[in-house]
């Protein structure tokens, strides 16, 4: 295909379909792989001989890789580039995928799950590189924000797949799944033109900028900005962590719970383009608060709901701010992003990320371990109103700024 050019300007002319194919296209197909995969880990652990604690911890390996490769991972898009790094990335994951299909040890699935998390953020954070390349400032967030949906698209459709295989083969066959739609998306990745290449030559020439220098150089954002994604990336996790716990604590069916469950993921999806468009045009601040927003209310409400229909609404409520928020922090990385070391900078970014998504079970957890759990739910939406303030102020500083500046 011909070459893309990095994108700038009011975009008076571009569309967002122009970037479908290599934009979407492969992360809806990975994230349809891992999807498919997150169900049924535990299962396969236990399969293979583990305890439920054991197989707890395989599934928790998960996001300690995404934990640990964020550094790595930000620092390896800076040398090679964002087209190199997805397609290697696809191939890695298709083996360790195969890995986990055929081996007969815990512990090698357990190193497998480990790869699959550092490849997927690579995959991640390539992404969100080339989208930054590729759409002018214009349509920048309405961008991410369907590369988010593209995400959660995956991540509802893979489960639908997962079972659909399990039914008629066995659960072995959902790893050989994923295997398969990582090299998908590593082929499709071949189609992507490399709009990074001449700013790495660039880099090369006067030497790369390490991961902490670049992190050390912009530590106040980090530490104000980066503190409100660690909320938002908590805040998101919380629904995964307490709201199963209510769902069973007033006595539902876990049938009733992954119907309530769907519903949200209907509701996230439906919403993540209006989401895009609000923060092209009316700034990042309009998604970003509502994101926690909705949590802290949805949390003080919970103990309220004792019925199916009740606690659907309060789970609806979370999916609205949750989908207007599809790819806010992306956008917000892509706006703080220095010129140099944009990607050591986004590795940062996404740790940031994803210490809060690990953060908010961890949150759920122990204030329920010394507090009933209505009584929990009620602290948890103080803390998450508290962190509403606190992204309320840095974002909308950030939109100021970013009039001010014109990025």
């Amino acid at each position: 295909m011909g070459r893309m050019q990095p994108s700038s300007g009011t975009g008076s002319t571009f569309r967002l379909r122009d970037v479908a194919l290599v934009g979407y296209g492969p992360t809806i197909v990975n994230a349809t792989g891992h999807g498919a995969v997150m169900p049924v880990l535990a299962l396969r652990a236990r399969e293979l001989g583990a305890d439920v604690s054991t197989a707890a911890l395989v599934v928790a390996l998960l996001g300690i890789g995404q934990l640990l490769g964020s550094l790595p991972a930000g620092a390896l898009i800076a040398r090679i580039g964002e087209r190199r790094t997805l397609l290697y990335g696809g191939l890695v994951d298709a083996v360790v995928m195969v890995a986990a299909a055929l081996s007969g040890s815990v512990l090698v699935l357990g190193v497998a799950t480990v790869l699959s998390g550092f490849t997927w953020t690579a995959f991640l954070l390539a992404r969100q590189g080339f989208m930054i390349d590729a759409v002018p400032l214009s349509h920048r967030a309405r961008a991410l924000s369907g590369l988010g949906g593209a995400h959660r698209v995956g991540i509802f459709l893979g489960p639908l797949l997962g079972a659909a295989l399990i039914h008629v083969t066995s659960l072995r066959s959902v790893f050989v799944l994923a295997a398969v739609m990582s090299v998908a998306s590593a082929l499709m990745a071949r189609l992507m033109p490399d709009l990074g290449s001449e700013n790495r030559q660039e880099a090369s020439s006067v030497g790369h900028l390490s991961v902490w220098s670049v992190l050390a150089a912009h530590r106040r954002t980090l530490l104000t900005l980066g503190v409100a994604i660690v909320v938002i990336g908590a805040s998101r996790s919380v629904r995964n962590g307490l709201l199963p716990l209510w769902a069973d604590h007033v006595g539902l069916a876990a049938s009733t719970t992954s119907l309530i469950f769907a519903i949200a993921a209907a509701i996230d999806i439906a919403f993540f383009f209006p989401g895009g468009w609000l923060m092209d045009t009316r700034g990042r601040t309009v998604v970003a608060v509502p994101v926690v927003a909705t949590v802290a209310v949805a949390a003080l409400l919970l103990p309220l709901t004792h019925e199916a229909w009740s606690v659907t609404l309060v789970v609806a409520l979370i999916a609205l701010g949750n989908g207007l928020g599809s790819g806010i922090v992306m956008t917000l990385g892509a706006d703080a992003a220095p010129a140099q070391g944009r990607s050591q900078f986004l590795g940062g970014w996404r740790l940031c990320g994803d210490l809060g998504n690990t953060a908010g079970p961890l949150l759920v957890g122990a204030v329920a371990l010394v507090a009933p759990l209505a009584t929990a739910s009620v602290a948890i939406g103080l803390l998450m109103a508290a962190g509403t303030a606190w992204v309320g102020y840095w974002v909308r500083r950030a939109d100021r700024e970013r009039s001010v500046s014109g990025r």
